[in-house]
């Protein structure tokens, strides 16, 4: 199962808080998918269309995975990283251990 870091669950957090809607999260959804991986589609979702998998944290942070998201991000660890500019990317590495 994906797991999320402390800093992505707060910056999915504060993204979702800013249009009020308490069921809010950030969804994943495979784009693409080629020999090297797939690529990933980001939104802000009001809520999880339906066959989502639902992931929430302590802290209110929600993210919504389409099924063929979920099995590719199964053994991924989403996390937050700033480039140079100081803005803020999320990142998706491999589960340690």
């Amino acid at each position: 199962m994906l797991a999320m870091t402390d800093a992505a669950a707060e910056a999915i957090s504060a993204l979702t808080s800013q249009d009020g809607q308490q069921a809010a999260g950030l969804r994943f959804a495979v784009r693409e998918e080629n020999e090297s991986g797939a690529q990933l589609a980001l939104s802000i979702a009001p809520a999880p269309e339906d066959g989502d998998q639902v992931l929430g944290t302590d802290s209110g942070a929600r993210v919504f995975l389409e099924p063929q998201a979920a099995t590719f991000l199964d053994d991924k660890v989403l996390d937050v990283q700033q480039d140079e500019q100081g803005q803020l990317n999320f990142a998706v590495m491999q589960q340690e251990g």
